[in-house]
């Protein structure tokens, strides 16, 4: 799934250390745009976290999942980050790396099809 909404707050960064090692993960809280705008928090993990976008007033592209799991008879649901980038700054930029481009000339009918 996808988002674009502005960056409203950053919650403090937690860290810890678990039986495959130390983590940190940084929640966020966007907000969507339209006529009934949603507040959402969402979770960046690990290597995923970007101090350097993360500025309260950004507006950021994120590719995310939902996620449920049930605990003691009750559920919870997380919604976790597994790409953050700026809005409008995303790859429509960059050129594909495996796309091929002719120069003029070069597509011009030549005869010399086998069909």
């Amino acid at each position: 799934m996808q988002l674009t909404a502005k960056l409203i707050q950053l919650l403090p960064l937690q860290t810890g250390s678990g039986k495959n090692g130390a983590w940190k993960k940084q929640d966020i809280i966007v907000e969507t745009e339209g006529q009934y705008p949603k507040k959402v928090c969402i979770s960046i993990w690990g290597d995923k976290i970007n101090e350097s976008i993360l500025k309260p007033g950004a507006q950021l592209s994120i590719s995310f999942d939902v996620e449920s799991r049930e605990y003691n008879g009750r559920w919870y649901t997380d919604v976790k980050a597994w790409k953050v980038e700026l809005a409008g700054a995303a790859s429509a930029d960059k050129a594909p790396e495996d796309q091929v481009y002719f120069d003029e000339g070069q597509m011009e009918d030549k005869g010399d099809l086998p069909f």
